[in-house]
């Protein structure tokens, strides 16, 4: 019998949030990087990873054609305790054109307000949870953008804020117009940039860590992710994904697969354990569309990594190592600076959410 796995909680933040330690994110679902799954497919996998004591659910206004995804978790919804879930979303892409991945950034408050609106109904719920800007707009004082999650708190439709892929300048500039609770980053074996700066400011500001694509964006899922990526996938046009990038990257795959037997668990499995005990401010939110990875995640709240082996893990993946940019081409970047090949982008651009 396989063994049960009792997952602990965590607070994110100082103003009470407290959530499963092991978060869903719920991107893939609708088509994150390969086709959706049936709606009664993303139902049945919500609900089975709440019963497994997840509590924690990511998802955003533009994941999955006409905000599917959120309309699919607030199906789910109806079928669990609301009172029992930590529901995270987020809002700042507007949408201009889906099928031709045509996004503009937006901090208005205005588009603040009508974005919280509008996922309060498709969600069918009264308040959210924690509640993210998604990606900075730099042409909006971010003091207005988070003036107006303030009011929105104050109202109830919000309880908690949240960034997503802040630069630490405009993480203490927020902080400072209200408390953020939580920030959402890239984090893990093979993107570890923000280790340096905003990891450290964060916990000096006492603001908790969401790592999404703690496994590599899947990378280190197994060997069939690495070498046998359907062409079809989003992952494809992924920079670390492609030809002489993979090559080079697989050479990574193998050392943590080495690891990973020394260890007796699968390398994805020791990818989330090392994301996992970073701290206790940690909640990684890896996503899934199969119960079978999803109870490989969950098991790997089994790994024990002691200090020694924590250190062997990354140095067995120098950063400097890791061939390929974190973004795609032409994906919204941290808001130091907005990236399209390394050049500036316009404020109307296309982009991969």
């Amino acid at each position: 019998m396989a063994e049960v796995v009792q997952i602990p909680r965590v607070k994110l933040g100082t103003q009470g949030l407290e959530v499963s330690k092991l978060g869903f994110g719920c991107f893939g679902l609708t088509g994150g990087y390969n086709d959706p799954v049936a709606e009664d497919v993303g139902i049945s996998i919500i609900k089975y990873a709440f019963s497994k004591g997840i509590t924690f659910f990511d998802s955003a206004d533009i994941y999955g054609a006409n905000s599917a995804n959120e309309l699919l978790i607030g199906k789910a919804l109806k079928q669990l305790p609301r009172e029992k879930i930590q529901l995270a979303t987020k809002f700042g892409i507007e949408m201009l054109d889906f099928s031709e991945k045509i996004f503009k950034i937006n901090g208005t408050p205005e588009y603040v307000r009508s974005c919280c609106e509008a996922s309060l109904k498709r969600l069918g719920v009264e308040y959210i949870d924690l509640y993210y800007q998604h990606r900075v707009d730099t042409t909006v004082p971010i003091e207005e953008t988070v003036g107006e999650l303030k009011k929105l708190v104050e109202e109830g439709k919000v309880r908690y804020i949240g960034l997503s892929e802040a630069s630490p300048d405009t993480i203490r500039r927020a902080h400072a117009v209200h408390p953020i609770t939580a920030v959402q980053i890239e984090w893990s074996l093979w993107t570890r940039d923000i280790e340096e700066e905003l990891i450290p400011l964060c916990r000096e500001l006492g603001i908790g860590i969401v790592p999404y694509s703690p496994i590599g964006r899947g990378f280190f899922g197994g060997k069939g992710v690495v070498e046998n990526l359907p062409a079809s996938s989003g992952l494809a046009f992924h920079p670390r994904f492609q030809a002489e990038n993979l090559k080079k990257n697989r050479i990574i795959y193998d050392r943590i697969e080495n690891l990973a037997k020394k260890h007796q668990c699968a390398p994805s499995q020791l990818a989330l354990a090392w994301v996992l005990q970073q701290g206790n401010d940690v909640a990684p939110i890896p996503g899934t569309t199969k119960i079978k990875n999803l109870d490989q995640n969950i098991s790997s709240l089994l790994v024990e990594l002691a200090e020694k082996d924590l250190k062997e893990i990354a140095e067995a993946v120098p950063i400097g190592d890791v061939a390929g940019s974190k973004y795609f081409d032409a994906e919204i970047a941290v808001d130091i600076n907005w990236k399209f090949a390394n050049t500036p982008l316009p404020k109307d651009s296309r982009i991969s959410a």
